[in-house]
């Protein structure tokens, strides 16, 4: 048990995931941000943020974690990546919030068995 100087008591903390030390705020908002930038369709409407948990296959994910990895590993080695499809400079910011999309995404597949 933690007594703490009020008197409170909470039970230990050995065990327990530390989200706040696992997590890092910068990388979540950097992420946010990726992510809200992609929420317009090529149709012009806006997704749901929580539009990807409805399953997309594991196959769908798997190539393009291999894209963005990719075009991450251009990048780190010095080599200007441009997106395919409006030719802007991929970042590395955006190439890795791309790639930790790709990989919840399949683990969240996985978890749910599909």
């Amino acid at each position: 048990m933690r007594t703490f100087e009020t008197g409170a008591t909470r039970n230990k903390e050995e065990g327990k995931n530390d989200y706040e030390g696992f997590l890092s705020p910068e990388v979540l908002e950097v992420f946010g941000d990726y992510m809200t930038s992609h929420r317009k369709q090529a149709d012009g409407k806006l997704r749901d943020s929580d539009n990807w948990q409805k399953g997309i296959p594991r196959e769908v994910y798997m190539k393009s974690l291999l894209r963005h990895t990719f075009d991450l590993w251009k990048i780190h080695r010095g080599i200007e990546c441009k997106d395919k499809q409006d030719g802007h400079v991929i970042t590395v910011k955006e190439a890795c919030s791309a790639i930790m999309f790709n990989v919840m995404g399949y683990l969240f597949e996985v978890i749910r068995g599909r």
